[in-house]
């Protein structure tokens, strides 16, 4: 059994024996979460995108703008720290007034125009920043007075509002808190949220506790306390036993199905999936050989993996650009026919075959897969030899170009432009100072791409999207799948504050209208 449950059940056990001689007093509502990471890796909004560190900073950092709580609809954005905005008729000057008396967490002041303008900056430094591709079209950001910030572009930006909301680099950081701690800020963030950090235990929990100062409000709950819980099947014994009021679940259909069937329990699933695709890199031989990528798209059967995954978790992908995307064009598929791949291997000089490599998570929506599609590729000919490691030590190594083969999830702003330029374009290869998750070394529709972003029009932006998209498909960079949808399960007691369909942020807002009743 889990140390931490066997301990917790002891302690209810005593209360229960006890409790008619305590005195009854109100019971601290601290909510209480469990996910599937082995610990944090760091909460500087800046570089978080592990789904523990992202979860983490959504619940303390705040944005100029914010996505409605509950959803991940680019249309459904609200002022946050800003009060209000304007733009100029060309989209190229934005100017924000922000709300006053906005507190950061600590001793650390108000939020002020200055903030804003180092926390942006700083966004868009790809020394800083594992987003600032997302920023390349941010000419300058000034402070025009201390409650007033002028952004100019050097382009029009689709949906530019996505881009400084509560989501990645668009989170306000103090710069005085940042400044004075360097380094260290990543461990002990400092935000306008409803929660702010109070400690973390290496491998076990981080605690977070309500911000009473909240410009909306003080939470109604007492805190957050997030416990690192690598296992399955110990996070599913925790909740049912009482000692978790909100988990991250297993998305996998059979598990949803039977979750569904715990007393006192509500299964969330919601938008956005993480999409996932088999990178193939380009620069490495084999795979330097065009038939040989294009038979291994043709080895993987796509329905096949959609049936093992289930149809409410995963929704089937056709496009290098996810489902749902502004910009998805779906006029290219790869037809799965191993025969036919068996013949390309033959055409491009291995007709006994391929042997390529893959580092792989040993996380549950990642190893599992990666396993049918390995059988599916060997039915080919082509070997895949899978290198399982934990799932920091894979996201370390996938970085370093150490895999053929790379099996990548990922949720971006639900435009195509975010996705074709940190997966597709050149810029964010691995191995560049400016790298993103460009794990094909993909170069094929980079001017596509970069002419998109400067489009004066949606309908050419459109064309371009999709120029790029066929390019992209054309050269095989990867194979696309399905997006994967996000699954949690939460107390019936649980009561968001909202209904939820969507989180940009992988985990559901806690805000301060959440409330927890045992």
């Amino acid at each position: 059994m889990h140390k931490k449950i066997m301990i917790h059940t002891l302690v209810a056990t005593a209360l229960c024996f006890f409790g008619a001689a305590l005195p009854q007093t109100a019971q601290a509502e601290t909510l209480r979460v469990g996910i599937n990471a082995p610990d944090i890796t760091t909460l500087d909004p800046a570089r978080a995108t592990a789904t523990a560190d992202v979860s983490l900073v959504s619940w303390i950092f705040s944005g100029l703008v914010r996505f409605v709580p509950g959803s991940s609809n680019a249309a459904n954005i609200e002022p946050d720290i800003a009060e209000k905005w304007e733009t100029s008729p060309d989209g190229l000057e934005w100017t924000f007034h922000l709300r006053e008396g906005v507190k950061f967490h600590g001793d650390f002041g108000t939020v002020t125009a200055d903030d804003v303008v180092y926390s942006l900056t700083r966004a868009k430094d790809p020394k800083k920043s594992s987003f600032a591709s997302d920023y390349a079209a941010v000419k300058s950001v000034e402070a025009v007075d201390p409650n007033t910030v002028k952004i100019t572009l050097s382009e029009p930006v689709p949906a530019f509002l996505g881009l400084i909301a509560n989501y990645h680099g668009g989170n306000i950081v103090s710069k005085k808190a940042a400044e004075a701690l360097g380094d260290d800020f990543k461990s002990h963030p400092i935000g306008t949220g409803p929660f702010q950090f109070e400690k973390a235990v290496t491998q076990q929990a981080v605690e977070l506790t309500a911000f009473k100062d909240y410009f909306r409000g003080t939470p109604k709950l007492d805190g957050i306390r997030l416990e690192f819980i690598p296992s399955d099947s110990s996070r599913e014994l925790a909740f049912r036993s009482g000692e978790l009021d909100l988990i991250y679940g297993k998305r996998e259909q059979r598990w949803v199905e039977q979750a569904k069937l715990w007393e006192n329990a509500t299964v969330d699933i919601f938008a956005p999936g993480e999409y996932r695709t088999v990178f193939l890199n380009t620069t490495h031989p084999p795979l330097d050989n065009l038939k040989v990528r294009e038979a291994v798209a043709q080895a993987i059967d796509v329905d096949g993996i959609l049936q093992f995954a289930g149809e409410t978790v995963a929704k089937k992908g056709c496009s290098v650009v996810p489902v749902g995307y502004q910009g998805e064009d779906c006029s290219w598929t790869y037809k799965y026919d191993p025969e036919a791949a068996k013949k390309l291997l033959a055409d491009a000089g291995f007709a006994d075959g391929v042997k390529l490599s893959a580092v792989v998570s040993s996380n549950s929506t990642q190893q599992p897969i990666m396993e049918v599609i390995q059988a599916m590729l060997a039915e080919a000919g082509i070997d895949l030899q899978m290198k399982v490691v934990d799932h920091p030590t894979y996201q370390e190594q996938v970085r370093q170009d150490l895999s053929d083969v790379v099996f990548y999830g990922a949720a971006r702003y639900p435009v195509a432009d975010s996705y074709l330029s940190q997966f597709y374009h050149s810029d964010a290869a691995i191995g560049k100072p400016t790298a993103v998750t460009n794990f094909a070394h993909c170069n094929a529709a980079d001017d596509d791409i970069t002419a998109a972003r400067r489009a004066k029009t949606d309908e050419e932006r459109t064309k371009l999207w999709s120029s790029a998209q066929k390019k992209i498909h054309e050269q095989v960079c990867g194979v696309p799948l399905f997006s994967l949808m996000l699954v949690w399960v939460r107390n019936k007691g649980l009561d968001y504050g909202y209904d939820l369909k969507g989180s940009l942020n992988l985990a559901p807002p806690i805000t301060e209208l959440t409330t927890l009743k045992h």
